[in-house]
């Protein structure tokens, strides 16, 4: 196995570690921070610990293609992995976001629908023979999930001082763009998936 399939795992590795440091570990507070008169906001080291390790688990995401590309070490395991890995932490991240009410939970819905529309569509297009390369909406898309995904763990810091809820405008940001990049898929794959019914 190749340094970038390795990584791939690693990052499979670390989903439900992840998840189960934020549901059930409890260190004690790491930061205690006065927003405003009102607003007192504490961070635990769990929550920091699952920062670092989310932070890890993005960056290894990036090697692995960089690698891969550079080294020419493109696998069909790595195409295989790599996405599967991808949604595995996001969409593990969206759902721990939901249960503590953190983010809204029809945003989470709306994004694994997307995904799971567009593995159907992809999966039907190619055992047809035809294949559909991620396009600029869906990066955008994965993007502003990653960025949500850090202001959500950081309670919307820096911005929380300013009382701008940058956290949530990226969450609804990147919902519009799943559901963007999930209809130009439609689109662009509805001949495939409609020539039968």
């Amino acid at each position: 196995m190749n340094l970038p399939n390795k990584l791939s795992l690693f990052r499979v590795i670390l989903v439900p570690v992840i998840a189960v440091i934020y549901l059930f570990l409890d260190l004690g507070t790491a930061i205690s921070i006065n927003i405003n008169a009102s607003t007192n906001l504490s961070i635990n080291w769990a929550e920091i610990i699952v920062l670092i390790l989310f932070a890890v688990a993005s960056f290894t995401d990036y090697l692995d293609g960089m690698i891969a590309r550079k080294y020419n070490m493109i696998t069909s395991f790595g195409k295989f992995v790599d996405p599967i890995a991808d949604k595995l932490l996001v969409n593990t991240m969206l759902i721990l976001f939901a249960i503590s009410h953190r983010v809204p939970v029809i945003a989470v819905i709306i994004m694994i629908w997307r995904d799971m529309i567009v593995d159907g569509l992809r999966m039907s297009a190619s055992s047809k023979g035809k294949v559909v390369a991620a396009g600029m909406p869906g990066k955008i898309k994965t993007v502003l999930q990653m960025f949500a995904i850090i202001f959500v763990m950081l309670y919307n810091l820096p911005f929380a001082f300013i009382g701008i809820p940058m956290d949530q405008i990226l969450v609804w940001g990147a919902t519009i763009a799943s559901v963007y990049s999930g209809i130009i898929y439609f689109v662009k794959l509805k001949d495939v998936v409609m020539e039968t019914m």
